[in-house]
């Protein structure tokens, strides 16, 4: 066994790592940008180097600075994570040729399976089905319209050099193909650095099934069952579970000796996953590609065979033979991803810093976090990944929504209020899963609003923080002989106080009993975990957060958009990738005038009326704040 790896990686899955390495008793070796110095990877590992600025492209992406730190550190492998460089074949030939042994497949089948267009034609040779469409190498924009045209509408756009969703489009018809062809090319281009695309029949009805496969260097391969990702939003993973509710014995069998067909077809060894595509009407199953590294969502597979991928991937990377006997599936595994996102808003990416952190310690929880953490934009929003098992399907799931209403992480706004709307989805509940299921139930899975009792309660605490000894210190709240009521704008909700009783918006008072407890406030019964930033008060309770802006009316400003007419805003904390536009355009409504991108998320703004741009304030490669203006529109009456 090696004595000293470096974890090419950062965030949950370098903490995963760095916890394996450690019980063996081998040396961790960190990497960090400058915006990850105080992350908890960073903590952990018993060495820590620095790599580069933020950017991932100078710091983590960056094959020379990697192999530098592993070499001056004295590490004899590396560990690649997933993301990043962990499909990059040369980054592992990089390794090879320092020295260095990489812990995952040999180049060869990295290359074989990181071109979606040379992996369809090999697994196809192997007998394993593949799903319609063109695979052409080089093919242009012309063809791949031409394509669509053979193939038949809905068709799915794929970069040939990656996976995880990015620059996946699905088109439902030929209006928009070469627009969602241009930012496809352009997400893939940014992602892989190829822009290289391929194109299949989308199949009606689908559902997300994956095999996961180890092998060793002496010609072993194995299957470890399946892993259901049905459960998707814009092609991304949000829940995962194993075994899938769909899968007979039979079905695994079958499904499990093709992927272990692929494998072997390009020589693999390591741990790796083969997608499958799969009718849920008929059951018919179709190779979409495989990944040669480590997923996601391996701990549901762990949970429920027992084996420790991370463990053997160390094994099989130092020689050792694979040997993990029968393996059978016990009880039920279920993983929810906790993302840096506002369902809310799109599910656009957030930032922030973490104020308040409470993770649950009766399930799995793999997780970067901690209090301090400075979450931004510069990488992936994923912050960690809750994962329960089970005897039971419905046991597991029970367990998850438990773990999730007792989650706490104030200071960022995260999906948790979304993932447990969605394992309460009685389709999600039953097992009927699909891949548009998210999609077709998102209005009733996403939450807007904002409690009366949360108003108050955060009414109540302003109350209790301004109150002191001196009646003429008071906010206002102070008569001779009486309290007064004072008023608040929570979020611009009026709230009135006078001691235990609060009014909202003119209805009824109520009387609520409020104590503070350090880091928690109890109103009415209720306790919620607190956090303040200025004058924002974060509240949680059930996995719910809320950031509410308290301002006495008398101090409140009225603000109207920058300029007449509308602005026009960055939903996101990002970089502007794109400025279709410039002063003094005319626009129509909805027209595209900026793409910004952050945490590999594309997002076009578009002009919110017609009009002409008095103002275009950012330019190409600029950084921008959520909500910060990019530009103005002066509707034309004015």
């Amino acid at each position: 066994m090696f004595d000293s790896v470096l974890v090419a990686n950062r965030g949950e899955i370098a903490v995963r790592v760095i916890r394996a390495l450690r019980r063996f008793g081998i040396r961790s070796v960190a990497v960090y940008s400058d915006a990850d110095v105080d992350a908890l990877h960073v903590r952990q590992a018993d060495v820590a180097v620095r790599i580069g600025p933020a950017s991932a492209r100078e710091s983590y992406l960056s094959i020379e600075r990697i192999i530098e730190a592993a070499v001056s550190s004295g590490a004899q492998a590396v560990h690649p994570g997933y993301g990043f460089l962990a499909e990059n074949a040369e980054f592992a030939r990089a390794c090879d040729k320092a020295g260095l042994v990489f812990i995952g497949p040999p180049v060869e089948a990295i290359e074989a399976m990181g071109d979606k267009i040379r992996a369809k034609l090999t697994v196809a040779a192997a007998g394993v089905p593949v799903v319609p469409g063109r695979t052409e190498v080089g093919m242009t924009d012309d063809d791949l319209v031409a394509a669509a045209g053979e193939i038949g509408f809905p068709v799915l756009l794929k970069p040939s050099a990656g996976g995880g969703g990015k620059g996946m489009r699905l088109v439902e018809s030929g209006d928009g193909l070469r627009d969602a062809i241009e930012s496809a090319r352009r997400e893939a281009r940014g992602s892989f650095g190829d822009d290289a695309l391929l194109i299949e029949r989308f199949v009606t009805n689908p559902r997300h099934i994956e095999i996961q496969v180890m092998a060793d260097a002496h010609g072993r391969v194995v299957h470890l069952g399946e892993r259901e990702c049905s459960l998707q939003r814009r092609h991304q993973k949000i829940i995962e579970e194993a075994p899938s509710p769909l899968v007979s014995p039979e079905m695994r069998d079958a499904m499990g000796t093709a992927a272990v067909e692929a494998a072997k077809a390009v020589g693999y060894v390591g741990a790796g996953t083969v997608e499958f595509i799969v009718d849920g009407a008929s059951g018919d199953y179709f190779f979409m590609e495989m990944n040669t590294r480590l997923q996601v969502e391996h701990p549901v597979t762990e949970l429920v065979t027992g084996v420790d991928l991370v463990e053997w991937q160390l094994r099989v990377a130092a020689g050792e033979h694979l040997v993990l006997g029968d393996l059978t599936l016990s009880g039920h595994a279920v993983e929810a991803r906790v993302y840096a996102e506002d369902p809310a808003r799109g599910f656009l990416p957030t930032g922030g810093t973490v104020l308040a952190l409470h993770e649950p310690s009766d399930v799995r929880v793999d997780s970067a976090l901690a209090v301090g953490l400075a979450v931004g934009s510069d990488y992936d929003p994923m912050l960690a990944k809750v994962i329960a098992h089970g005897s039971t399907r419905e046991e597991a799931l029970r367990r998850l929504d438990s773990a999730l209403g007792r989650m706490v992480v104030l200071g960022v706004t995260t999906n948790i209020p979304f993932l447990r709307a969605l394992l309460a989805d009685p389709d999600v509940r039953a097992g009927a899963l699909d891949t548009g299921l998210v999609e077709r139930k998102l209005e009733s899975l996403v939450r807007h609003d904002v409690p009366d009792e949360v108003l108050a309660a955060a009414a109540l605490e302003r109350q209790l923080a301004v109150r002191g000894d001196d009646p003429w210190e008071k906010s206002g709240g102070w008569r001779v002989g009486e309290h007064a009521w004072t008023k608040w704008l929570i979020d611009g909700v009026e709230v009135r106080v006078r001691g235990d009783e609060v009014s909202i918006a003119d209805k009824e008072p109520l009387r609520l009993t409020t104590s503070v407890d350090g880091t928690s406030l109890t109103v009415g019964g209720r306790r919620y975990a607190m956090a303040r930033a200025g004058n924002v008060l974060w509240l949680g309770a059930d996995g719910r957060a809320w950031a509410l802006t308290e301002t006495l009316p008398s101090e409140a400003e009225s603000s109207s958009a920058a300029g007449s007419g509308g602005p026009v805003t960055s939903p996101m904390p990002g970089t502007v990738l794109v400025v279709r536009v410039g002063q003094g355009e005319h626009v129509t409504a909805g027209q595209p005038l900026f793409v910004v991108e952050a945490m590999k998320m594309e997002h076009t703004v578009t002009a919110p009326v017609a009009g002409v741009l008095t103002e275009v304030r950012v330019q190409a490669g600029q950084q921008v704040a959520l909500d910060e203006t990019l530009a103005v529109v002066v509707p034309h009456e004015e």
